[in-house]
């Protein structure tokens, strides 16, 4: 039996004052500390189909949650336990005394109606609101352990992110709009002012015409980063469709060093990862990480790719080369490069440290060491790459 459940054991049978969310939140904790999977939207399901037959009756309480929370039938033995245990020994709240109490259900979402809580607070009658935020606890899950439903979820959030760089000054010069600016356009001047025989009484300017700097993504598709290379390759996937971001390079790093910009480059996000799964022949497979950046750097990086570019290495760090060849090639790389983000979904396991020889050989020539274990973070990283967002320690 599963700690929360013992825990809701232990109570009193006459506690009473406990709200109807917590107690939804209670029961669909217990039933995933005891491994039966519970997406959120099924705990919201639940607690609309709680409100519609009563609290105060355990047959139909038990029937609901079985109807709208149990999914696997090898869960049907935890869900019976689970709530024996933890609605046995939990008293009806206060207040709910009718067989049909009515229960509101409030989600927190982008789409929700700015003046849902005034509508709400003016409902008359004894009305239990349960607000969750779905996106939000959403954000914060690990991907390595999101159901399918939270996958589907998942990279709808991360395809809907605007991925770009920040502005560099190109050589490119362009009219001025500006009374007074840094280049004079001479030519201009004086076909102006031909009029007032050549005097200069209105003169005219040139500006640097901004663009934004190159981005290049290194991802690592090895079998130790499986669980996390779909969701950077929906990341990268998103920065090639950005309309607001520079040139951007895809790569994929295993085995060996594939370039897959152009299968990237479909409009249709399924389309190019599985357009990418079919020709990574390495998918899953070992790590030459050294090597592969090696490779970047001698055919693509130093000659011009990865000059003044933001490169993005989406990779835990485990290399089954020479570290000394890493360092050596990560400082090749850092020489030409604006900037290095090393993305490591590792970092965000407590205790973590950068043991890995391929990562302690690295981690000194990144400028942005960051985690990329779950959605939020991938937010995080879209700010740090266009400038957005201040550094992390």
């Amino acid at each position: 039996m599963s700690a929360l459940a013992d825990d809701a054991a232990a109570q009193p049978a006459g506690r009473t004052g406990a709200e109807p969310s917590r107690l939804f939140a209670g029961f669909a904790g217990a039933l995933r500390a005891s491994g039966v999977a519970v997406p959120t939207g099924a705990v919201i399901t639940f607690s609309e189909a709680a409100g519609l037959v009563g609290l105060e009756n355990p047959a139909r309480l038990y029937w609901a949650g079985m109807a709208t929370l149990v999914r696997r039938p090898e869960d049907v033995d935890v869900y019976r336990r689970v709530f024996a245990a933890f609605w046995g020994a939990v008293a009806v709240p206060c207040g709910v005394s009718e067989v049909h109490q009515s229960v509101t259900v409030a989600l927190d979402d982008d789409e929700s109606d700015a003046d849902g809580g005034d509508e709400m607070s003016e409902a008359d009658g004894d009305v239990k609101a349960l607000r969750w935020s779905s996106l939000e606890v959403l954000a914060e899950r690990d991907l390595s352990g999101l159901s399918e439903e939270e996958w589907l979820e998942a990279n709808r959030l991360i395809s809907a992110m605007k991925v770009s760089t920040d502005l560099r000054p190109s050589r490119r010069m362009r009219a001025s709009r500006r009374r007074r600016g840094r280049y004079p356009d001479l030519r201009s001047t004086m076909r102006d002012n031909i009029r007032h025989g050549g005097t200069p009484i209105r003169r005219a300017w040139r500006e640097q015409v901004e663009r934004p700097r190159k981005m290049v993504f290194l991802l690592d598709v090895s079998g130790s980063m499986d669980s996390y290379a779909r969701a950077m390759a929906r990341f990268a996937h998103a920065a090639v469709a950005s309309r607001r971001a520079g040139s951007v390079e895809v790569f994929t790093v295993g085995t060996r060093l594939s370039r897959v910009t152009r299968e990237m480059a479909k409009t249709d996000p399924e389309v190019a990862l599985r357009q990418v799964a079919s020709a990574v022949p390495d998918w899953s497979g070992g790590t030459r990480l050294g090597e592969s950046i090696g490779e970047f750097n001698q055919k693509w990086g130093v000659r011009g790719m990865a000059r003044g570019a933001v490169v993005v290495i989406c990779s835990d760090g485990w290399d089954r080369g020479d570290p000394e060849v890493m360092d050596a090639e990560m400082a090749r790389l850092a020489r030409v490069a604006h900037k290095v983000i090393w993305v490591n979904p590792l970092k965000a396991t407590p205790g973590y440290a950068p043991l890995a020889r391929g990562m302690a050989a690295a981690l000194a020539h990144v400028d942005v060491f960051v985690d990329g274990h779950s959605v939020s973070s991938l937010q995080q990283l879209a700010r740090l790459v266009v400038g957005q967002a201040r550094t992390p320690d």
